[in-house]
């Protein structure tokens, strides 16, 4: 028993040492450990207030994210994967130049895991997305990816998903336009459209059907504010979101993004 039990910590100690990411910025993989990075001279002591996932101040050994970024230019967009098939799409200009706001890439000490999120949940390492001053670059709760695994440079979502976009010709103020915005800002990062994105933990918002053909619009925003409200499910992964998360001007721009995207339903 001494011995299996001795094999098993080993093998804990050593899975919990060998965490890698892998940052892709179009000039080849580059694989990082943990020990790489939190032996890096530019890692320091953060003390992050109001800390997304946690809603609490944390503590973190991070690494300013921008120093990680060699090489990619302002107009890029990145994404970020993580262990569970989240994707957070954010514009490389958010990080390189957010005018205050700051973006630091919290590493979790080998040995000394960070709290759970949750009750049976593990925590937000290896890799967390964390963000000094959000305000000041109008950050979301979306933008703070955790349990990052890689990082790539990819062409944008409207690029890359051509099903998504709105018919043609709309102006850049029209309410649809500015929805579509919004739903890459808030609704990519876990739902699919038209068949098209890299999300992996919610249904498609389009097919077979719009959340706007069978939801009333009061439903709706219901759902959106806060899904416990419209249903208690104690397994539910969908976070809510809040007037200062998502205004509500933004949420009538994303009912008219959806409600529009309805009539343009392309099956994958």
């Amino acid at each position: 028993m001494r011995l299996l039990t001795g094999l098993l910590f080993a093998l804990c100690t050593t899975l919990c040492q060998a965490a890698t990411l892998t940052i892709d910025t179009g000039q080849g993989k580059r694989s990082l450990t943990t020990e790489q990075l939190l032996g890096r001279a530019d890692a320091r002591d953060l003390s992050v207030p109001d800390d997304v996932s946690y809603h609490r101040t944390m503590s973190y050994r991070a690494i300013p994210m921008k120093a990680l970024l060699d090489g990619v230019a302002s107009g890029a967009h990145l994404q970020f994967t993580a262990l569970d098939g989240f994707t957070a799409e954010i514009p490389a200009s958010l990080i390189l130049d957010a005018h205050g706001a700051e973006a630091w890439l919290a590493v979790e000490p080998p040995g000394k895991s960070w709290p759970s999120l949750g009750d049976g949940k593990p925590s937000a390492g290896p890799f967390y997305l964390v963000w000094l001053h959000p305000e000041a670059g109008h950050i979301g709760t979306e933008q703070w990816p955790y349990q990052v695994a890689s990082i790539r440079v990819l062409g944008d979502p409207a690029s890359r998903f051509p099903a998504m976009r709105p018919a043609p010709g709309l102006a850049a103020n029209d309410p649809v336009t500015k929805g579509f915005a919004v739903f890459q800002r808030n609704c990519i990062t876990c739902h699919t459209l038209n068949g098209q994105g890299d999300a992996k933990l919610g249904p498609d918002l389009n097919i077979p059907h719009s959340p706007t053909e069978y939801l009333r619009d009061d439903m709706l925003r219901t759902l959106v504010r806060n899904p416990q409200d419209m249903r208690h499910w104690p397994q539910a992964k969908m976070p809510g979101f809040n007037r200062q998360t998502l205004s509500d001007a933004d949420l009538d721009d994303l009912v008219a993004y959806l409600k529009h995207m309805a009539g343009r339903k392309a099956q994958p």
